[in-house]
């Protein structure tokens, strides 16, 4: 089997992230798993043949997941869609935050990037790097 990655990501609200990443980008549930709390200890959603994982974020505690310092941002993700306008709409329509408008690619593709409701950072765009060798 090749090399798989899934990035996570942790929430303050996961259950309230669950269901907005469907609404403002098109993710599709995969998994949800509550903890002992009935919070999300665990879900797993759907973009294409793409997956993210997410939790609830704990400030501290054994094996659980740790939200970063306030300000400060570790890691973002590129996701490919068809129509990165129609994309971008979506998203606005569901209040996220446009850091970086649309606009076309020097190496091709159409992006824009945006923050979800807890400050996530993510990138969407037509480039498919799979695809240009």
């Amino acid at each position: 089997m090749p090399a798989t990655i899934i990035p996570t990501l942790p929430y303050r609200d996961a259950a309230a992230a669950v269901d907005w990443l469907c609404r403002a980008f098109g993710f599709t549930r995969h998994a949800v798993y509550q903890d002992e709390d009935g919070g999300i200890a665990h879900a797993q959603l759907i973009f294409g043949s793409g997956m993210i994982m997410l939790g609830t974020a704990r400030e501290e505690g054994s094996g659980s997941i740790q939200y970063p310092p306030a300000g400060h941002v570790t890691q973002s993700a590129y996701i490919v869609v068809k129509d990165a306008d129609a994309h971008h709409a979506r998203a606005v329509r569901e209040g996220a935050e446009v850091v970086a408008p649309l606009k076309d690619e020097a190496y091709g593709g159409r992006s824009y990037s945006c923050r979800d409701p807890e400050g996530h950072l993510w990138h969407f765009g037509t480039y498919d790097p799979w695809t240009k060798r």
